[in-house]
């Protein structure tokens, strides 16, 4: 059966949309709420008669939500709001309540309101716009696709952590990993397009929050991101991996209470941390240009754990066919990754410098022993599929 299947991507500040016709899986449109609860918001969709852009109001996210009904009606992308007929949620984390996508209830907002404390970042952000939605379209099926759900073959003794068994019984402690959706398209892509390099992926999804999925056969079997999205790679303003003992001297040295290093760890560390200048790659590719030492020596730190994960996924798996570049940053910026590929001329890697410079599918040479690839991720459509996959049954 036909459907319009609308896919949500909630962030703290802004809200990202895309409107398909499935089965066909046709955009009918997308766009994005950005500044939310700023003074001036900023609205952009693109739809088969144009593009609209423009300084909005939108304090909440419930006025969020509102303003992208109001504009598909106004553009005639859709008559009345009943056309709409499965909204599908992305959602940080599922925990271990969930490996696949679930039509959302009262029981799992509910668990998806405690597992906030997990993702402190996304979760309660997602629940604002499941219930702004719920709110404004009654009548469509709400469909929540987990962030972890992608990740729930990876096996127990990559995933559990070396502390009494007794707190992964009693409180689900263990290996989640995240960026679900973006890893299995990344998969799928590779699968259909160069089946016998498939066997054994590395995907990089590289962005403010960034991961890395060792892929064997189709399925997870290691992420980078752990119990919580805070894990793994050094990223914009998180941490990533650390010394689980600096937790307590921070706390006795500086007098943080716990809130306040959620906050460091979450808010306060990563590119930004350490450069004291930006969370964004661009600027500190620009300050490094200038001299700017601590923009280097975060740009520094990034690739080098990039590079380690690759390295150790790569032994993981037994070798690698294919490694693949995705998200903001892998998509787009040519040196961040031709530095990282630097270090695996060992394994037989050979960049080719003119593709990786134009961000085309294949960056390694015909001579590269392994695949290099620029693949830019659609976590929007494998949220449709999910939807409608619900729907449909």
């Amino acid at each position: 059966m036909v459907a319009k299947i609308l896919s949500i991507n909630s962030g703290s500040s802004s809200l990202k949309f895309k409107l398909y016709l499935m089965p066909a899986e046709v955009v009918v449109a997308s766009g994005q709420v950005e500044r939310i609860g700023q003074a001036k918001a900023h609205f952009t969709m693109k739809t088969e008669a144009g593009k609209v852009d423009e300084d909005v109001q939108a304090k909440s996210h419930d006025q969020a939500v509102s303003l992208v009904i109001d504009q598909l009606l106004a553009h005639q992308v859709i008559k009345e709001m009943t056309e709409i007929s499965g909204v599908g949620h992305r959602i940080s984390n599922g925990g271990a309540y969930y490996s696949q996508a679930v039509v959302i209830d009262e029981l799992v907002e509910q668990r998806i309101d405690e597992l906030s404390a997990l993702s402190p970042l996304h979760n309660p952000v997602n629940l604002l716009g499941i219930r702004a939605f719920k709110k404004l379209l009654p009548q469509a099926m709400q469909v929540a696709v987990f962030d972890t759900a992608f990740n729930a073959t990876i096996p127990q003794a990559n995933a559990l952590y070396a502390i009494p068994y007794d707190y992964y019984e009693k409180y689900g402690i263990r290996k989640y990993g995240f960026h679900g959706p973006s890893h299995q398209y990344i998969t799928e892509q590779v699968q259909e397009r160069f089946p016998t390099m498939s066997h054994k992926i590395i995907s990089c999804h590289l962005g403010s929050g960034a991961s890395i999925s060792a892929i064997k056969d189709g399925q997870t079997i290691d992420n980078s991101m752990g119990f919580t999205p805070l894990a793994g790679l050094m990223m914009g303003t998180r941490s990533g991996d650390l010394d689980p003992q600096i937790l307590p001297f921070l706390q006795e040295h500086e007098g943080l209470d716990i809130q306040e290093i959620k906050n460091l760890l979450n808010a306060k560390s990563g590119l930004l941390g350490i450069s004291g200048y930006s969370n964004d790659i661009r600027d500190l590719e620009k300050a490094q240009k200038e001299g700017h030492q601590r923009a280097a020596l975060a740009l520094a730190m990034f690739i080098h754990r990039i590079q380690t994960y690759i390295g150790a996924y790569a032994a993981e798996l037994n070798g690698v066919e294919t490694i693949v570049f995705t998200a903001g940053i892998g998509e787009h910026d040519s040196y961040i990754r031709s530095k990282i590929m630097q270090q695996f001329a060992y394994l037989g890697v050979r960049i080719d410098e003119t593709q990786n410079q134009a961000n085309e599918l294949v960056i390694s040479q015909r001579d590269s022993a392994i695949n290099v690839l620029v693949i830019p991720t659609d976590e929007e459509i494998v949220i449709a599929r999910d939807t409608y996959q619900h729907f449909s049954h």
